[in-house]
């Protein structure tokens, strides 16, 4: 694993870059933006901010959370991608992917489940969520598991749409 990091001012103005070649396992949690690059293999959950690259030598058993993603090697799991998601040529994926943008290239094999958000619709992790609304996490987890708030599992993450979000507040308040 190499981290590579610049002068104060530099690491304003851009992203860190992380490197993981080792095989990993365990949960990887990302609060500031970063540029993951993952060439060994990973096993666990990864939740990452910024722009997460898994490489064509990568195998991956995990539930993916993120921003943009995009995956060249062999993923198992689930994964959500908050902005986009693309699979390269020599990509493989077995899972249930949840992304606003989707792209895949000629030569890629995704097999699994697709959930597409609509339109001008974010997808937020359950911590953003709670991030949004001001409530704990534990409590935003309860209202999902009961029912009482918009919310779909994938893999045993909660995924809530910003807009539906919006109209629950709104009837909330009423």
């Amino acid at each position: 694993m190499a981290i590579m990091r610049k002068d104060k001012n530099q690491a304003q103005e851009q992203p860190k870059i992380l490197d993981v070649t080792a095989a990993m396992q365990g949960e990887l949690t990302f609060k500031d933006p970063v540029n993951l690059r993952i060439g060994g293999n990973f096993e666990g959950k990864l939740d990452t901010k910024g722009e997460l690259t898994i490489g064509n030598t990568a195998v991956v058993k995990a539930n993916i959370h993120g921003d943009i993603i995009t995956v060249s090697g062999t993923v198992e799991g689930s994964i959500v991608a908050y902005t986009s998601l693309s699979f390269t040529a020599s990509a493989g994926f077995t899972g249930e992917l949840t992304t606003p943008v989707l792209e895949i290239e000629k030569g890629a094999v995704v097999n699994g489940k697709c959930t597409m958000a609509r339109k001008n619709q974010d997808v937020m992790s359950l911590e953003e969520v709670a991030q949004y609304l001001e409530v704990e996490s534990n409590l935003l987890r309860s209202w999902a598991e009961k029912g009482k708030i918009p919310a779909k599992q994938a893999h045993g993450n909660w995924v809530f749409e910003k807009q539906q979000i919006d109209q629950w507040v709104v009837t909330q308040k009423q």
